[in-house]
């Protein structure tokens, strides 16, 4: 059995503000040690179920944020950024059983820690089909195409019920309670990591492939706090205005759409103005 770890860190034990999560400053090197600890702590419950390997893939920012040397070391590491899938890369080669999403968040426009989508901000709303869509969701229909459950999920208590319309059946774990986007009543990380490690155990019965789900056509709409950020995406082939301040494009697969909204994204974080955004 293979589980493929998607480690992200706004959800993570003890974050609920920008500094705890952007890299290089003080509270990113404290932060780190926690995010780590919860994705150990996948790790340790995925060998407990059975799992033969563990596969992390870093999805945060840079993607160079995880402590390798605080990892089990039955476990291996994808870091650094430019990925096909870019936050569920590696699922694509037919060898993974279960997928994790560990250290999730909310989506952009929606209550939660640190809610976004892809962008920290500049993005205000994203759908998908016309329901409003988290990464999780997103995520959850790429990792569909190839027939991987989710089976785990950890991040704040909104997160966890968000997860319940993408992945119901999956363990949640909610590592801190929502109180604002920055702010939470958080549990200490000997505690999650406890509450984590069994649920991933648990979550490693479900990890059992299962026939890809073709569920196309996709319609993805984007929304941004900037009249000319709709402009600068247009740039992306297929991708037309659908308001003053939205965009939409339609994929035959979830593959095609996630990789046309990492472009969107990509030329929409260039289009930004340091002061006026």
């Amino acid at each position: 059995m293979k589980i493929l770890i998607s480690a992200d860190m706004e959800g993570a034990t003890g974050v609920t503000w920008p500094a705890d999560v952007l890299p290089g400053t003080p509270q990113w090197e404290r932060c780190r040690a926690m995010f780590t600890s919860d994705v150990n702590a996948a790790v340790l419950g995925f060998f407990d179920g059975g799992a033969d390997e563990v596969l992390i893939n870093e999805a945060h920012w840079t993607m160079r944020n995880l402590l390798l040397e605080g990892l089990d070391e039955r476990a291996e590491m994808l870091t650094g950024r430019h990925k096909s899938l870019s936050m569920v890369e590696g699922v694509q080669h037919g060898d993974v059983d279960g997928i994790a999403f560990v250290g999730y968040h909310t989506g952009a426009g929606a209550e939660g820690v640190l809610a976004h989508t892809y962008l920290a901000n500049s993005i205000t709303g994203v759908r998908l089909n016309g329901e409003r869509a988290s990464e999780g969701l997103l995520n959850a229909h790429v990792v569909a195409e190839y027939g991987v459950p989710v089976v785990l999920v950890t991040g704040d208590d909104l997160t966890c019920e968000d997860a319940l319309g993408y992945a119901p059946e999956a363990p949640k774990v909610a590592v801190k309670d929502h109180v604002s986007r920055y702010a939470a009543v958080c549990r200490p990380p000997a505690r999650t990591a406890a509450d984590i490690r069994a649920a991933a155990k648990a979550g490693a019965a479900l990890a059992v492939r299962y026939e890809p789900v073709r569920g196309g056509p996709f319609t993805v709409e984007v929304e941004f706090d900037a009249e000319h950020l709709g402009a600068a995406a247009t740039v992306v082939p297929g991708v037309a205005r659908s308001g003053e301040r939205r965009v939409a494009y339609t994929s035959g697969t979830m593959y095609e759409a996630i990789r046309t909204f990492k472009a969107v994204t990509t030329i929409v974080s260039a289009a930004v103005e340091e002061q006026y955004g």
